[in-house]
C-alpha cells in the first residue's frame, strides 16, 4: 500500500546545556529516518552522533541500491539486512575515528532508526532513544531502551515511577562506538493512513509522557509544527538536556 508521507525534523541544544549532541538525518526517497544522541564530552559526542547518523544513512541506502533489482530493494529482508549492515558500519566507523584522534576516546551514541516501505516499519535500536508509533490519538512506545533502569524495569527490581527520579537514568547498556560488536535489536510493524511515528532522543521523553506525545501527535499540526511543538514543551518542562524528534505523518492512500 502506498502512503502519502510528510515528515519532518528538528533539534534543540535545550534550556541548560550550551552544546548539542543529538544528530538526525532523513531519506525520504528510501523512507530513512534516524535519530542518534551522543556522549562522551561535548565535542565527542557531537561528532560520535554525527559519524553514526552519516553512516547509518550512506550504507542503509548503498545496501539497499545494491539489491538485483527496484522491486527487492522493497522487500522485508532486503530492509532488515541493510538497517543491520548500517549500524555496525556506524559502529566501526565511531571506533576507527575515536582510534585515531585519542581526544575522542570513549565517545559513543546512541541510534534509533527506520525504514518505511508501504505500510511496512521496520525500526533498529541501540541505546535508549526511541520510536513510537501513535494511532487514534494514542501513543505506544515500539522499542525498548538498552538501559540500567529500563532493564531493572523489566527484571520487575524497580517500578516506573522509581526509574523516572533514579539518578541512573543516564546509564544505557549498549552504544554505537563503544564495543567492537554491537547488539541492535529490530522490530517490524504495519502502518495505516492517520498513524505517526515518531523518533526521538531521550531529551523530549525525559518530560513528555506518552499521553503527552498521543495528545500532540494525534492533533490537526502538520509534521514541522509538532516537532516545533514537542521541543517547546519539553523546554517548557525544564529542557535539561538536547532535545532532537523526527515526526512522520501517514496521510491517505495514494491510491485511495
Amino acid at each position: 500500500m502506498a502512503l502519502k508521507v510528510e515528515a519532518a525534523a528538528r533539534t534543540d541544544a535545550g534550556l541548560v546545556r550550551s552544546d548539542n549532541q543529538d544528530s538526525f538525518g532523513t531519506n525520504a526517497e528510501l523512507g530513512l529516518y534516524v535519530v542518534c544522541d551522543g556522549m562522551g564530552g561535548a565535542a565527542g559526542g557531537q561528532i560520535a552522533s554525527n559519524i553514526a547518523v552519516e553512516t547509518f544513512l550512506a550504507i542503509a541506502r548503498q545496501e539497499i541500491e545494491a539489491a538485483q533489482n527496484r522491486a527487492n530493494r522493497n522487500s522485508p529482508e532486503i530492509t532488515r539486512l541493510a538497517l543491520r549492515r548500517a549500524v555496525a558500519a556506524a559502529n566501526r566507523a565511531v571506533i576507527s575515528r575515536a582510534e585515531w584522534d585519542i581526544g575522542y576516546r570513549g565517545m559513543g551514541s546512541t541510534l534509533v532508526g527506520a525504514r518505511l516501505t508501504g505500510d511496512r516499519l521496520t525500526l533498529i535500536n541501540v541505546g535508549d532513544s526511541r520510536a513510537y508509533l501513535v494511532r487514534d490519538g494514542h501513543a505506544v512506545q515500539l522499542t525498548e531502551d538498552h538501559s540500567f533502569v529500563a532493564e531493572r524495569v523489566r527484571l520487575g527490581l524497580m517500578d516506573a515511577a522509581e526509574a523516572a527520579t533514579s539518578p541512573m537514568q543516564s546509564v544505557i547498556t549498549r552504544a554505537i562506538g563503544v564495543e567492537a560488536d554491537v547488539h541492535p535489536d529490530l522490530y517490524e510493524a504495519t502502518v495505516q493512513p492517520g498513524d505517526t511515528l515518531l523518533l526521538t532522543s531521550d531529551g523530549l521523553t525525559r518530560h513528555l509522557s506518552t499521553l503527552d506525545l498521543g495528545g500532540v501527535l494525534s492533533s490537526t499540526h502538520n509534521a514541522e509544527e509538532a516537532c516545533a511543538l514537542l521541543i517547546e514543551l519539553a523546554n517548557q518542562r525544564g529542557g535539561f538536556d538536547n532535545i532532537t524528534c523526527v515526526v512522520v505523518r501517514m496521510g491517505v492512500s495514494e491510491s485511495g
